[in-house]
């Protein structure tokens, strides 16, 4: 095992050279916590894919090379943190890296990127969708939208949804194998939920909506979950964290009058979370 005191979470995701999301959006967050932030790329994108034209890379051929060379130099991690896949091709050595460097002590953070609103991204397939549902299943914390939550469990999207249906799905996706679940961006008027849910328990926390909605919040919040979770502090304080995160950083970029694909401007807020 690699040595050194400072923890280190690995983050596989795509990396967007503008629009604030993915691995763009962790690498600071992750950082501002005092933990070290390794990044396995996915993809690479010139902006990502909200804009009227972007560059692409696909990165399917080279992540096993990164990952047998993190091997090499008996490199460990605290936590693992996964985001956007690209195909169920990148599934599979997601799953790959998992039964190779996930130890006891390491927590998996699941963010099982596939759509929003009622409808799954083009770059999810049903093949795709499948493998994120087995990912999800072996997550110590797994991260869905109610959009996610519900092509997770094969429940049909409604724009309404009860909360307590969103709560019944969120424990079927606990008995599937995922440890603990957090449904994100419950909306209800002029208030932001997310709902918490093991076997244990279930609780709410709630924020007031601030701003219009904008990319990559979705990575902004898991980001600042995990890496709080990694440091010790319990999930539902990680969760308030990531909520009022957003909240304030969500004000200001309304404030500044950043286009919406530009995401929110959270970097005056990094002190917050440490």
């Amino acid at each position: 095992m690699y040595k050194g005191k400072q923890k280190k979470i690995a983050v596989i995701n795509d990396f967007s050279g503008f629009g604030r999301c993915s691995l763009t959006v962790s690498l600071p967050i992750i950082s501002s916590f005092g933990i070290q932030c390794c990044c396995l790329p996915t993809a690479v994108f010139s902006n990502h894919t909200a804009y009227d034209s972007y560059f692409f890379d696909d990165y399917t051929d080279k992540m096993r090379r990164f990952s047998e060379n993190w091997k090499k130099l008996e490199l460990g991690f605290d936590g693992i943190y996964t985001g956007f896949l690209g195909s169920a091709a990148q599934a599979d050595i997601v799953m790959e890296f998992i039964d190779e460097f996930k130890s006891g002590d390491t927590k998996l953070i699941v963010d099982p990127v596939m759509g929003d609103n009622g409808l799954l991204y083009s770059t999810c397939t049903e093949e795709l969708r499948r493998e994120l549902k087995r990912l999800a299943a072996a997550a110590d914390i797994a991260t869905p939208n109610v959009t996610e939550l519900c092509f997770l469990t094969d429940t049909p999207y409604k724009e309404r949804i009860p909360r307590a249906d969103i709560k019944k799905m969120a424990l079927e996706l606990c008995r599937a194998g995922a440890g603990r679940v957090v449904v994100t961006g419950i909306s209800d008027g002029d208030v932001i939920s997310n709902l918490i849910c093991s076997f244990d328990s279930c609780c709410y926390v709630s924020t007031l909506r601030k701003g219009i909605e904008r990319a990559g919040t979705g990575d902004v919040f898991s980001s600042v979950v995990a890496a709080s979770v990694v440091c010790g502090k319990s999930l539902r304080d990680s969760v308030v964290a990531a909520s009022r995160l957003i909240e304030r950083a969500g004000a200001l970029s309304d404030e500044l009058e950043i286009p919406p694909e530009n995401g929110i401007c959270f970097e005056r807020f990094m002190s917050l979370n440490i």
